[in-house]
């Protein structure tokens, strides 16, 4: 392998893992700002109800009001009746109190609906208070882990960004280091990563087979070959192809034991 690419392959690592940073540090505030905006719509139900309350609240202060007024009405009208002379008067007077008494009715009637409604706004707002209890503290928590998280992610990433650094500087050093950064950076802005692993004649990155003759190139590992000479690219894709020897080593197979049965039947022939 070019000894630049070695290199790049762990520049890439660091790449990939301030990228994870940085996205994380980016998206934990999304987090509690969406779960402020909850908030913010809970209290904003919760102050619906309030003010429904209050109207109903008030309602039935005004029908209490014109209740004891419909009552004095009707004791008057009733003195009235008591000191009639003549039947069209009491018949007349007899109206205004059978109205009286109707009007009473109605307003009790609506007395008495409102205080159902009421009850269930009640009920709505005990709701409304645990919600908006739940969700402060809830708030209140994820507010501690994200500052949390935020100051272990930043020093992270401010470890990972020295070493990002450091290695760019050692790369840099090598004869060929400019132009191997130079052309890193180039297909990182184009495709996100810039180096992938060829696994089983195959690029990682695009799944495209590997021709043969590279192939065999790539796996040389002396040093007069053309990979550790120059810095291989994928055909189909473009990226900074490495082999990895460790991929393809065989595994040794597990050794079976033999069974107690195929020892006798081995022993007996």
């Amino acid at each position: 392998m070019h000894p630049d690419l070695a290199k790049l392959v762990v520049l890439q690592e660091f790449d990939i893992e301030a990228k994870r940073l940085r996205d994380q540090i980016a998206a934990l505030p999304r987090l509690v700002a969406a779960l402020e905006l909850k908030a913010a719509a809970t209290q904003g139900q919760r102050a619906v109800v309030l003010d429904l309350i209050a109207k109903e609240e008030a309602l039935r202060r005004r029908l209490e009001s014109d209740i004891a007024d419909q009552r004095l009405k009707l004791v008057r009208t009733q003195k009235k009746i008591d000191a009639a002379t003549n039947t069209i008067q009491v018949t007349a007077l007899e109206h205004e109190a059978a109205f009286a008494r109707a009007e009473i009715n109605r307003m009790e009637d609506a007395e008495l609906e409102s205080m159902e409604r009421s009850e269930a706004l009640d009920a709505q707002q005990a709701i409304a208070d645990q919600t908006v209890a739940e969700l402060a503290q809830q708030l209140q928590r994820e507010r501690t882990r994200t500052n949390n998280l935020l100051a272990i992610d930043r020093a992270a990433l401010a470890e990972i960004d020295a070493k990002r650094s450091a290695l760019r500087a050692e790369i840099a050093q090598s004869d060929t280091g400019e132009d191997s950064l130079a052309t890193y950076d180039r297909i990182s802005r184009s495709k996100g990563t810039a180096v992938s692993q060829a696994i089983h004649q195959q690029c990682s990155a695009c799944q495209m087979m590997v021709r043969p003759q590279r192939w065999n190139d790539l796996r040389d590992n002396s040093a007069e070959s053309p990979a550790s000479q120059t810095m291989m690219t994928c055909e189909n894709c473009g990226h900074l192809l490495y082999y990895d020897p460790a991929r393809d080593t065989p595994q040794p197979k597990p050794v079976r034991s033999e069974s107690i049965a195929a020892q006798i039947v081995r022993s007996s022939i």
